[in-house]
């Protein structure tokens, strides 16, 4: 296994949110609290960024090469990389004391995305939103931590971390409405470790990585068994995505106790390895 170290900043407190674009072969991830959004070229190396004025969580991916939909807490902003540009696009009728966390699209392009307290994290203040066609719903109320979501392939299965909870939920999903449906706890981390953003495999397979845990996780949300793990230099690892050839992109934040540790963007060969 091969680990690579592609970006790393001292000053940013929480790289996050990687999505791959398969299509044109371009990796955007964000510095949450600088408000930044930044695109990558694995081909050129090449690293852009724009910023917004307020954290910044979460991005989506459009038809557009270079141009993508940003979630940050003052609304959702189109960024064009091709002109370094940014446009308000629409805001859900969220509390002031929260700011989107993790999201991601459905099948059919709904917007799904979590809320969390800030500046600070309070109990129970967040949800998971659902927006299409300009209508949003709630769909999980009382979150914490709003973090990983991933889509099984048939489109079924919405998995989901709350992260206080330690646990990672299945939800029975209806493609067809956008409805959701509690199901079950599928996953508990009893390590010490907590489970942030998370990304699925081909073969359904969770991939999750862990604050505190210097580690992403393979498991297997039938079974509850961890597979598999990624040891990573930095003790607070965010989040996970797959590119085009079903390697990882993996983001981490600095450590509280160590501020000097910064942030981090990872790239891990997995072909290349028995995982």
């Amino acid at each position: 296994m091969n680990i690579s170290l592609i970006h790393h900043s001292q000053e940013a407190e929480l790289f996050e949110g990687p999505i791959f674009d398969t299509i044109n072969n371009i990796l955007y991830y964000v510095s949450i609290l600088d408000g930044l959004t930044y695109c990558y070229s694995p081909v050129t190396k090449e690293i852009l960024s724009i910023g917004l004025d307020s954290p910044t969580s979460n991005v989506y991916l459009t038809k557009q090469k270079k141009v993508v939909l940003v979630a940050s807490k003052n609304g959702f902003y189109e960024l064009d990389f091709n002109a370094l540009s940014k446009k308000f696009q629409f805001q859900i009728d969220i509390d002031s004391s929260v700011r989107y966390n993790d999201g991601i699209h459905d099948s059919v392009g709904r917007i799904i995305i979590g809320t969390m307290g800030f500046p600070e994290v309070k109990h129970g203040i967040g949800n998971v939103y659902s927006y299409e066609n300009g209508v949003s719903k709630i769909l999980i109320k009382g979150t914490t931590i709003s973090n990983g979501l991933a889509f099984t392939h048939d489109n079924s299965t919405l998995y989901f971390i709350d992260t206080p909870t330690q646990k990672v939920a299945k939800y029975k999903y209806d493609i067809n409405n956008g409805g959701l449906e509690f199901d079950s706890y599928v996953i508990e981390f009893t390590n010490g470790s907590s489970p942030d953003g998370m990304c699925i495999d081909k073969n359904d397979m969770l991939w999750i990585a862990e604050w505190g845990g210097n580690c992403v996780s393979q498991w297997n949300p039938i079974t509850g068994e961890k597979l598999n793990e990624i040891k990573l230099p930095n003790k607070n690892i965010t989040s996970c995505c797959f590119d085009s050839d079903k390697n990882l992109y993996i983001t981490s934040a600095k450590d509280e106790k160590d501020p000097q540790t910064g942030s981090s963007l990872y790239y891990v060969e997995l072909t290349k390895s028995n995982l």
